[in-house]
């Protein structure tokens, strides 16, 4: 065993005898080894432990203490007690302890806890108050009184500010306490007033102007960040790594601003880097880059190596001077003597020797800007000094290239994932509605949106017709459905009308929106400063339009143009594809002949229904309905006659029955309705509007008019039936039982058999 872990072993032991009773002791010798012992109630390790809980407890109870003293006004006698005086020193001690602590915990790089700081705080504040009665006259507070205003001003200061408020308002209730327990002299009430405002003030306006410094640095500080922004996007434009734009900026247009300042950063680094090049080597007095504005009418000082602190810092013309040659010829520039065009010094500085060399794009031959270096010493300039400066000039250039190259990477490969996350939730939708909303959000990740739209053309008997189905107004980055969403016009002259007919975008150019006729005659788009119609084409046929409109002139340049017609014609795909899913699922749920929902649909939603009453304890009628004769109809009118007949008792089943319920062909010339939320009572009414409306029909045959009649029953959950099986058997048999009982009727089960329970 190592002697650590015997160390370890023996330890527990010799705790373990330290409690033990000394073997052959006395019940006397015991109780005191219990007692006195190092492990007993008043032994060495309880000594400790009471120890550092009073050491703990001390600066509260001082703070207590001194408290009282000070409410009571004790220190105000003439003479102080042996309390007061221990009171003075636990004040003096604790509060010297407590701010040692605090002291040793900023050391180590920890911040003191809140009740550290209300103790230490606390002990200032009535300490002073207590100096300061100790050194009154009579009812006055004395001349050691401003000691209250100097420790609440420590802690408003140098502690948190919870805790300093706190503080500050013990200091005003100390004050009023006092006041009181004085009988609350009124001679004394405007002294008090005045103490304790000025303590609360002085809390309140310490922390105001520290805010308000605050608030100005913070405002200095991001005016000075917003208008590093502002120089970094302006020299980003002379660069042309960004395009100028105007009011609200898309989220792709802010990806691309962010780019074009991380491209400048660099860029700016890759100049510095160059002149420092060119001044060592060239020897230069001033060497210094100027670009072009972006209007090319200016020459901009972008980085400057100088002994000289005169070179001109605002633009300057960029046709004039010697610079101004270097830009309209292209070609680099060397001179020497009294050199009188070099206009770039404010002290109008004349050097003897001069090399400029203009920074030509390589994308188009434009110039860029120009790179200048002089001396003000004889000695000329060499070819191989223009060499080196032109060599300097390409780089500059291949950097601002190399970076243009990778903000147009990063551009179209977002550009690509934006319309692969587009392509795919359209591909996800499978209802039109879904597909308009989706084509709409895809159109706002492209171009700057606020408002937007979904016209669908409708053919019918040769008369086209055009309806606004989604309209969104798109302001503020929210969705709001807009007043022309179900608006309908006939072909016009519009420019709706004619995207449908020419299959192309339009307009071509910007118009003045609110005076062109857009959808119809009579309405208008007001508040928007340019729009774009593109067709929804899927092969030779045009489905509608996608109309998009901004409050931004120019919102719809060539490349977002581009980009739009591709997610018009995935929307028109995809909306083609919602139509047929719609038509399939409308095959598949619905009875051909009638248009109601079929039996497969009618077992299924009676079984949701049925779960649902269960659920909530509801009840849930089913009528189930057929048709008198019909087979003799058949027989007599004919097969088509007979589909009539049935067309036509479906017609009245929908009229006559609620929108909440579902109206079945339950086979042949049987038909159900699913009643939810619905007595027997209720549902008898229907069966019987039902059966009376049906009965007043006629249906015109080449045999002449034709009347039917129903007969119904009615079944009811849970008075009925229990499950859905047994709620369809119930309502047969009461049908039956109308058939055999003259036909031309309704039978409800509760009528039939009053007493019966339920069945399961």
């Amino acid at each position: 065993m190592t002697p650590a872990r015997a160390g370890a072993a023996v330890a527990p032991r010799a705790r373990r005898r330290r409690l033990q009773p000394r073997e052959g002791a006395s019940r006397r010798q015991r109780l005191a080894d219990a007692v006195l012992r190092d492990a007993g109630a008043l032994g060495r390790a309880a000594r400790r432990r009471a120890a550092g809980r009073a050491l703990r407890a001390a600066p509260a109870a001082a703070l207590l203490l001194g408290l009282a003293e000070v409410l009571l006004r004790r220190f105000a006698r003439p003479a102080l007690g042996p309390l007061e005086w221990l009171t003075l020193a636990l004040l003096g001690g604790c509060s010297a302890w407590a701010a040692l602590r605090m002291a040793r915990r900023s050391a180590e790089g920890r911040s003191a806890r809140a009740a550290e700081q209300l103790e230490l705080g606390g002990l200032a504040i009535v300490g002073a108050a207590a100096l300061a009665q100790l050194a009154a006259e009579g009812g006055a507070e004395g001349p050691l009184f401003p000691l209250v205003y100097l420790a609440a001003a420590v802690s408003v200061a140098f502690l948190a500010r919870g805790v300093g408020l706190v503080l500050v308002g013990l200091a005003a209730a100390i004050q009023l306490a006092t006041f009181w327990m004085r009988g609350s002299p009124r001679e004394d009430l405007p002294a008090l007033a005045a103490r304790v405002g000025f303590v609360v003030l002085f809390g309140l306006l310490y922390h105001a102007v520290l805010w308000a410094r605050l608030a100005a640095a913070r405002h200095a500080e991001r005016e000075a960040v917003e208008r590093r922004l502002r120089e970094i996007d302006e020299r980003a434009r002379e660069l042309r790594l960004l395009t100028p734009s105007g009011g609200r900026v898309s989220d792709e247009e802010e990806r691309t601003r962010q780019r074009g300042r991380a491209a400048v950063v660099e860029v700016e680094a890759a100049f510095r880097g160059a002149l420092e090049v060119a001044e060592v080597a060239l020897r230069s007095h001033t060497c210094a880059l100027f670009l072009l504005s972006p209007d090319d009418r200016e020459l901009c000082l972008r980085e400057c190596r100088s002994r000289s602190d005169r070179v001109v810092r605002r633009p300057i013309p960029a046709r004039e001077g010697v610079l101004g040659g270097v830009v309209a010829r292209a070609v680099p520039v060397r001179l020497r003597g009294d050199i009188r065009s070099a206009s770039y010094y404010e002290d109008g500085t004349r050097p003897r020797s001069l090399a400029a060399v203009p920074l030509v794009d390589r994308r188009g031959g434009h110039v860029r800007g120009v790179i200048v270096a002089d001396r003000l010493g004889e000695e000329p300039f060499s070819d191989e000094d223009e060499e080196l400066l032109t060599r300097i000039a390409g780089e500059l250039i291949r950097a601002v290239a190399s970076e243009r190259i990778l903000v147009d990477l990063a551009r179209a490969r977002d550009e690509k994932e934006r319309f692969y996350d587009a392509i795919e939730r359209l591909n996800r939708t499978s209802k039109p509605r879904e597909v308009f909303d989706a084509a709409l959000e895809a159109a706002g990740s492209f171009a700057t949106l606020d408002f937007g739209a979904v016209t669908l053309l409708a053919d019918e008997d040769g008369s086209r017709e055009h309806e606004v189905v989604r309209a969104l107004a798109l302001s503020g980055g929210e969705r709001r459905p807009s007043e022309l969403e179900g608006l309908r016009f006939a072909d016009n002259a519009g420019l709706v009308s004619a995207s449908v007919r020419l299959a192309s975008a339009l307009p071509g150019t910007e118009i003045r929106v609110a005076e062109a006729t857009v959808l119809d005659e009579t309405t208008r788009l007001r508040g928007l400063a340019s729009i774009k119609i593109l067709p929804l084409k899927t092969g030779d046929r045009v489905l509608g339009t996608l109309l998009l409109g901004s409050r931004r002139e120019g919102a719809f340049g060539p490349d977002a143009v581009r980009q739009l017609e591709v997610i018009a014609m995935q929307a028109a795909d995809a909306l083609l594809r919602a139509r047929l899913f719609e038509q399939t699922e409308r095959l598949a749920t619905t009875d051909g002949l009638t248009g109601l929902a079929n039996h497969r649909t009618f077992q299924a939603r009676l079984e949701e229904q049925v779960a649902l009453a269960r659920r909530h304890g509801k009840r849930l009628s089913v009528i189930l309905g057929d048709v008198d004769h019909f087979k003799a109809v058949n027989d007599t009118y004919g097969h088509p006659v007979g589909d009539q007949v049935l067309q036509g008792t479906a017609r009245v089943l929908v009229k006559e029955a609620r929108g909440t319920d579902l109206v079945a062909r339950y086979g042949g010339e049987e038909f159900a309705v699913v009643m939810p939320e619905t007595d027997a009572a209720g549902a008898v009414v229907i069966a019987e509007r039902i059966r009376t409306r049906l009965s007043e029909t006629t249906f015109p045959t080449e045999l002449g008019p034709l009347r039917v009649t129903l007969s119904l029953g009615v079944a009811t959950y849970p008075e009925d039936a229990r499950g859905k099986g047994r709620l369809v058997e119930v309502a047969d048999a009461c049908l039956y039982h109308a058939k055999r009982h003259g036909r031309n009727r309704t039978v409800a089960a509760t009528a039939l058999e009053p007493s019966r329970p339920p069945s399961p």
